[in-house]
Order: structure tokens, then sequence, then C-alpha cells
């Protein structure tokens, strides 16, 4: 997975910050308060040599059609990140939630013989043997994301960190509400879709911090990534649970959902903390008017450092800042906690929902 493929093609599968900004973001998982510092700039090219014109590079692009805000932007991050360089070419296909018309856009892709492939798939396990037959073509696999399962189907992996926002979450809530001095506190977690592995991490994440609080979750329903089940979960949460203390909402994008239903039953007995980090909700925290107190971040900013990554192992280089003459073979954003001391700062990296 490590070595280098010059004149090769190769395919990137997920959404990254700029490659000099991907150092900072592999930190561990141990988040604890708050961290008020600036973040990562927007995507752009890192000065050095590595932005220098170099050999000309066509890049593949695959990703699911944009049905939330944050899938949106991961396209968003990728075109804009493509348009900085002018020895890219970014070769899109159609975005798609279907996996057989994903699998044939990256079968037409390989066909074209680009240079490297960036994909985030709708599925990692479903889309394994069709990036793993770029790979056995030459072609670099550049996965964003959500992971295939086969190391020999991708170059290099960048991603979020699941389990890390569910640690950022546990460790805000328990710290705000020891603070208070608030024992037996009640605090409810609203999952995305409770059956995928991303969804499990952030749980597990969100139950060890809380754990060092010698807290618990007290319910936990899931939402399916929707403002409607937003609403109708967090409906249902409001009305089983007569006292609140917090509430962690996996998803920015389902929680103008969550909110409308607290503003709905006229609650604001608790503060609540989302997820991934969207614009809204750090707009929302910045005014400070309502429960949202927090967002961890799941930034769609990996799909720009995914495209520059592409670049740089098509072109045989490496991360100027490291030592090792070649891109890692796996890079984990850390997921960082915004509130409203911090809001203005990382307001330029979040997306609509």
């Amino acid at each position: 997975m490590s070595s280098s493929l010059p004149r090769r093609g190769f395919l990137v599968t997920g959404a990254v910050a700029g490659a000099g900004a991907l150092l900072s973001a592999c930190t561990s998982n141990e988040v604890a308060a708050p961290n008020p510092a600036t973040p990562t700039a927007a995507p752009a090219a890192a000065a050095g040599a590595n932005d220098t014109p170099g050999e000309k590079v066509v890049i593949g692009f695959s990703a699911p059609a944009a049905d939330h805000g944050w899938i949106a932007a991961i396209t968003k991050n990728a075109q804009d990140a493509a348009k900085q360089y002018s020895d890219v070419e970014f070769k899109p296909v159609e975005p798609t939630n279907d996996i057989n018309q994903q699998i044939s856009a990256v079968e037409s892709l390989i066909q074209a013989k680009v240079n490297v492939l960036v994909i985030l798939p709708n599925d990692g396990q479903q889309l394994n043997q069709v990036a793993r037959k770029a790979m056995d073509a030459g072609i670099p696999v550049v996965n964003v994301d959500r992971v295939f399962p086969d190391k020999l189907s991708y170059r290099t992996w960048i991603g979020g960190d699941n389990y890390g926002m569910g640690v950022a979450a546990g460790h805000y809530i328990g710290k705000t509400l020891k603070d208070k001095g608030v024992s037996n506190p009640v605090i409810l977690e609203i999952q995305g879709i409770a059956t995928l592995p991303l969804t499990q991490d952030r749980s597990k994440g969100f139950a060890d911090a809380l754990q060092t609080y010698g807290f618990k979750v007290t319910a936990q329903q899931d939402a399916k990534f929707t403002v409607e089940s937003g609403t109708q979960v967090a409906t249902n949460l409001l009305q089983a649970h007569k006292k609140i203390d917090a509430i962690w909402n996996h998803d920015d994008d389902q929680g103008i959902g969550v909110l409308a239903a607290i503003k709905e039953a006229g609650r604001n007995e608790f503060f609540m903390v989302g997820g991934a980090g969207s614009a809204n909700a750090m707009r929302d925290i910045q005014a400070d008017t309502g429960v949202l107190k927090a967002t961890v971040t799941y930034s769609p900013t990996m799909a720009a450092s995914a495209i520059k990554l592409a670049r740089l192992i098509a072109q045989g280089k490496g991360m100027s800042d490291l030592l090792e003459q070649r891109v890692p073979q796996s890079i984990t954003l850390t997921s960082e906690t915004v509130t409203k001391d911090n809001a203005a700062q990382y307001l330029p990296l979040g997306f609509e929902s």
C-alpha cells in the first residue's frame, strides 16, 4: 500500500484537508476539554516544492449522491481542491446512492485509465472488489471515509475519527455536568443509523468517555441521519423523559429536526452537543440562544485532502513535512470540539445542512 506508482491511475474515496493540515489531524482519541486553538485553514494549496506544477495528473472521483449537507460538501471540497492545481484534471462521475451504479461508474474510470482514483464508497464492503480491480490495474486508490475491508484495495485511506467524535462529545458533556455538580444525570443519545460500524464506534467512544466521570447513557435511539427522523425521535425521547440533563446528537444534518422538536416542545432545561460540524450548528452555538452548546467535528474537508494526496501519489511525491519519501497509508483526522468560544474560527470549515 505504501509503494508509489508514478504515471499510473489511482482512486481517492473520501475528502481530505490540505496535505500540510493532515499532520496536525493525526492525533490521539484522547480529547479532553474543548480546544480553542485555531484550526486548520480552509483547503488551500500548500506552499513549498509540492505546490510547484508537475506532471499532468488525471484524478477520477466517485462519491454518493448529495442527499444531505455533509455529502454535498464532500464533492464541493474535492472540486475546489482540484481547481487549485494547473497540473490536475478532475474527472468526476455522476454521484449515486445505487451500489451497482457506483461500481459501473468506477469501472468506467478504470477503463478511461485515469492516473488515480478518489472514492467515497456508498458501502466499503460492496465496492471493495472494484477498488481492488483498479489497484490491480496499476491505478492507486485513495479511499475516503468508508473504508474498504481489503487493504490491497486502496493505496491510502483518509477519514474521520468516529470513536474520537464520541470521546469528544462524552468529555464535553461529562465535564460540564461535573462542573455543575449534577449527579445521576439523564443523558440521551440520538444516533445516526444504529447498524453502521461508524455509529457503533461513535457510541462506544461516548460511553467510554462518560464512564470516566461515572456517568452512562440513559436512553439511546437512532434517527437515520434525516431531518424527519430527527424530529420524530427527539419528540419521542422528550415525551418519555420529563427531565433531561444533556443530549448528544450524532449528526448536525438530522440535528435540524432534533432542534425543531425541542423548540416545539418548549424544553430548555438541558444542553445539547451536535456532531459533524455544520455551519448551521456553529451559528446556533455562536448565538447561544438555545440548547445547542457545542458540536464535535467530522469535517468534509477530508475530500479536499484526498485530492491533494492523490496528486502527490500520482506524481511520486511524499508529504513535505514528513521525512518519509511517500504519502502514508492511513490518515485519521481528529475530532475537535466547537463551542461559543471558538466557533468563529471553525465556521469557514463548516458545511451547510
